[in-house]
This record gives structure tokens, sequence and C-alpha cells, in this order.
């Protein structure tokens, strides 16, 4: 799992929904591996304005990565410091990823376990039940099943 991808996760727990604590989900036993790709700074200024930047601070800090500045970049490479700062970016949010670990909610402290770089986020029955509603048949006999979650 990318840490880009962490930037759009919240806590999937309906009580969750509307807590601010909820977001970032924090890592925890993370094991990291890097995997190299093409330094693309096209891509990294189109999806800065889609970054929670403090979220990628609290993550990158907790992860271990300190070379991220204070505040936003603007996404401009004139600078060799400017281009540093956005190589040091695409190092951490698209050739690092998590293999295995957990996320963890800061509100419910729900645990959502990675194994081999896919999170899981399935909700145990206590937390997100889900029922099966059988509506009345038709005036043909048919019916049609709904899920509703509670």
């Amino acid at each position: 799992m990318k840490l880009l991808t962490v930037n759009f996760l919240t806590c999937a727990v309906k009580a969750c929904k509307t807590s601010a604590a909820s977001f970032p989900l924090h890592f925890q036993d993370a094991e990291l591996e890097q995997r190299e790709m093409e330094y693309n700074p096209t891509f990294l200024q189109n999806i800065l304005p889609r970054l929670e930047w403090d979220a990628i601070l609290t993550v990158a800090a907790e992860l271990g990565f300190t070379n991220l500045p204070a505040s936003k970049p603007d996404g401009d490479c004139e600078t060799e410091e400017e281009q540093q700062v956005m190589r040091n970016m695409h190092t951490l949010l698209l050739e690092t990823e998590v293999m295995e670990g957990k996320m963890v909610c800061g509100n419910c402290g729900h645990a959502y376990k990675i194994k081999e770089g896919i999170a899981n986020f399935l909700l145990p029955d206590h937390l997100g039940k889900v029922l099966f509603l059988d509506p009345p048949a038709d005036d043909v006999g048919n019916t049609d099943s709904s899920l509703v979650a509670v």
C-alpha cells in the first residue's frame, strides 16, 4: 500500500465519521518496502492540491521521514531546494509501501490490518452490522432483497 493512499483513507466505523481524530489513520508495526519508480514531477504537482499536508507530515513523522517542510510546497521546481523537496515527496508517497502492519484510528482505536500490502477495511459485526431485509413479494411473487447497514 503506497503511502499516498493514506491521504484518502479515514476510519470506516460509523461513529468516527464526524470525528477529526479519525484522520489520518496511524501506522503501527509497519514493515516498509522501497520500490523505485520513475520520478514524475508533473504527477506530484497535480496531486499537491489534494494532499492534506498536516496528515502527510503526521504519517511521515510516525514512519521516520523527517525531511519534508512544515508547510505544503507550491510545486515549483525552480530551485535546487524545491526540486529536492519534490524528490523527497516522490520517495515518501510513491516509492514507499507498507507491506505489513496496521493502521489505527485515533478516535476509536480500531486497527485495520495490512497484509501483503493490502489493508483490510472490513469491520467486525459489532462495529458495522449488515442486515438482509426481505421485502414483501410483489403481485407476481418476486422479491428484491436489500442491504441495510445499521
